[in-house]
């Protein structure tokens, strides 16, 4: 698991940023040395985040897998929560949702313990988990294929069982953001029940911390303007404010 170390999480969204940096130019921003910065560059690779190469560090290659799920709990935890606060303040009590894969949403569900009325449907046993221990929300588990790496509900059957609803607000999580204006996750079983859960909501929430912008992923989810509203802990890059503003997309800051 990746220690939640301010200086590793800033280092790992400097690269992802850059595509590829030299370790000279990292004790440069970051005002360490470069043994500090090589020790930090060691951690994150063995975690499979970053790739080395001599002299320097890059993003991973590859846009068809995900960090591990325990080391995505791991990361920008505080944004994730700041996030989940400002979410959960936007929701009312007796409302509908449906609540999808991610570390994100299930800090939004943390959240949501002491929300009254609800009626929620998730693929995600880590939410329902969760969300079994408020006795004032309705909670209605999705059936499908259980995905054993961080125990989400995917599959043909998982679509079939949220088409029978609509739902005031569906809550979804992402793995990248693209300067294209598309969102975009890496397997194509949760891509289809995301795209079903956004077919069946009559507003669609985006919850995504600030490392997701410009994050390559293979399948496209959705593009911007199938957004209603997105919460993220940190102002956008350009070009997303520009991006954001023109599909109409409402976006939250989380402070």
């Amino acid at each position: 698991m990746i220690p939640s170390h301010p200086r590793l999480n800033e280092l790992l969204q400097e690269v992802r940023a850059r595509g590829s940096v030299s370790v000279e130019s990292l004790a440069e921003k970051f005002g360490v040395t470069l043994q500090t910065v090589r020790r930090d560059v060691q951690r994150l690779a063995e975690a499979g985040l970053v790739a080395r190469f001599h002299g320097g560090v890059r993003v991973p290659a590859s846009t068809t897998e995900n960090i591990a799920y325990r080391q995505r709990q791991a990361l920008q935890a505080e944004g994730k929560a700041r996030i989940a606060r400002a979410i959960a303040q936007r929701i009312p009590s007796g409302c509908s949702l449906i609540l999808n894969l991610g570390t994100t949403t299930e800090a939004v569900a943390r959240e949501l313990l002491q929300h009254k009325g609800l009626r929620i449907i998730t693929n995600n046993l880590n939410v329902a988990s969760i969300l079994s221990d408020n006795p004032d929300c309705e909670l209605v588990m999705v059936g499908g294929t259980v995905r054993h790496r961080d125990r989400g509900v995917v599959g043909e059957a998982a679509v079939d069982f949220i088409r029978q609803f609509k739902v005031d607000i569906g809550l979804i999580g992402i793995s990248g953001i693209e300067s294209d204006g598309s969102l975009r996750d890496f397997d194509y079983r949760e891509v289809m029940v995301a795209r079903t859960i956004i077919e069946h909501s009559r507003e669609v929430w985006l919850a995504a911390d600030h490392s997701k912008f410009n994050r390559p992923a293979m399948a496209e989810v959705a593009r911007l303007p199938q957004i209603d509203l997105l919460c993220t802990d940190a102002a956008p890059p350009e070009p997303f404010p520009a991006l954001l503003s023109d599909a109409g997309v409402e976006l939250v800051v989380a402070d």
